[in-house]
């Protein structure tokens, strides 16, 4: 299962109707490489064909994203231990961090957003408010204590 908040499958199904559009571009581009005769030595057949290829295994990839799809809501104050779709802010010896739990799909570390399958979104699941955590990384482990969950 892939988990996905609602806000990032409208993107997605956004990102597909682009890509099936894409399609004809494509196949436009191949016709013209074919009739301008001898294909095996096209460097624009080569390419179209390439970016066909492409393009048909993105719009594979996310249909079978969507088959596979749990939409997740953004469970402002519902959260009372720590599940996909909550934000939380926690304290370590670096001080106050704020992450929200998302699924994989969505993950962004830089800004906050923690995948449930990372090292660190694993080891804050199911945590309840004042909970220490420590979690295993490659540099070492680092504690961090649950101060709100939201």
């Amino acid at each position: 299962m892939k988990y996905i908040t609602k806000e990032k499958l409208t993107e997605l199904r956004q990102r597909l109707r682009e890509l099936k559009e894409r399609r004809k571009e494509i196949s436009g581009q191949i016709s013209e490489a074919q009739e301008r005769g001898d294909i095996t030595e096209s460097a624009e057949y080569t390419e179209a064909k390439e970016a066909q290829s492409f393009n048909e295994g993105k719009i594979k990839e996310l249909e079978q994203l969507f088959n596979e799809a749990v939409v997740i809501s953004n469970k402002k104050n519902n959260c009372h231990v720590v599940e996909i779709g909550c934000e939380i802010i926690v304290k370590n010896h670096n001080g106050k961090k704020e992450f929200s739990i998302v699924g994989s799909e969505e993950a962004d570390p830089a800004t906050g957003k923690i995948s449930n399958e990372s090292p660190l979104g694993r080891a804050f699941l199911g945590k309840k408010k004042g909970d220490e955590v420590i979690v295993h990384t490659p540099n070492g482990k680092t504690a961090y204590k649950i101060l709100n969950i939201k």
